[in-house]
């Protein structure tokens, strides 16, 4: 019974996720957007990987689970880091074109 409640919140976290990445402007809030919606696919995969308490839990799912938690990490530091050197890189045309 609470898989079923774990799947839906996944569900509902992957649904909010992608309105946010479909609906906002700003690179930022985009790439959060983006982190809810793979936070909510791990939930997912994490709930379907339960057997009940007289079985144990299938042990891949869960590795795999945690090798998408260091992907979505080095994912979205390598995107914080793009968007600080394209917001240098707009203020530096920025001055260039206002020092003509």
């Amino acid at each position: 019974m609470s898989s079923g409640l774990y799947i839906l919140t996944g569900v509902a976290l992957f649904g909010i996720g992608l309105a946010g990445a479909l609906r906002l402007n700003q690179p930022l809030r985009k790439l959060l957007a983006l982190n809810i919606m793979g936070s909510g696919i791990l939930l997912v995969f994490v709930s379907l990987a339960y057997r009940g308490l007289a079985e144990s839990p299938d042990p891949v799912p869960h590795a795999l689970v945690l090798t998408g938690i260091v992907v979505a990490v080095a994912a979205t530091a390598l995107g914080l880091a793009l968007m600080v050197r394209i917001h240098k890189a707009e203020r530096k045309i920025d001055e260039q074109k206002a020092g003509q």
